[in-house]
């Protein structure tokens, strides 16, 4: 007689949080100011002008961010003047690179989750499986849910790290 296979798993009552959940689903662009300068430094005149004859129509509908990958000084006029050339465009401007907003927006999507739906469960926080989640995403979740979990670990249900027990703080 077979034995049925039981998913201890299913089982136990865990419930998995994967971080990769949290993160943006708005198209994001970035805009490199260098490439507005003129021999590494920025010209008024010429800025203006080459901000005037660019084409922003595929920053559409993203969140852009502004960051200038060159060692050189821009002053902040420069970054009020991109964001009033996308203003009709994108959907929102930010000072930064793309890993900076993603992870912004990870963490805003995170803290707007209610904790109270977590309280006295077992969380497996899902763990190395999107190089976008950054330190602080863990951070951030668990700090959103350790009041509330009867439990906190770290990693699949199969091979996971105790992080919280009992609401304890046990390490």
């Amino acid at each position: 007689m077979k034995e049925e296979i039981v998913n201890k798993v299913a089982k136990s009552g865990l419930i998995t949080i994967n971080l990769s959940s949290f993160l943006p689903n708005e198209k994001i662009k970035e805009i490199d100011l260098s490439c507005f300068l003129s021999n590494g430094v920025l010209k008024e005149k010429e800025f203006r002008q080459k901000i005037k004859n660019k084409d922003f129509s595929n920053y559409k509908n993203s969140k852009v961010c502004v960051f200038c990958s060159t060692e050189t000084i821009i002053p902040m006029w420069a970054y009020m003047l991109i964001t009033v050339a996308l203003k009709n465009i994108t959907d929102d401007v930010f000072f930064g690179i793309k890993y900076d907003l993603i992870n912004k927006i990870t963490i805003e999507n995170i803290q707007s989750i209610k904790a109270e739906k977590y309280k006295n469960k077992k969380i497996i926080i899902k763990g190395c499986d999107n190089d976008e989640i950054n330190e602080s995403a863990y951070i951030e979740i668990t700090k959103k849910i350790q009041k509330v979990a009867s439990s906190i670990m770290f990693g699949e249900a199969c091979s996971s790290v105790p992080v919280l027990k009992n609401n304890k703080n046990e390490i």
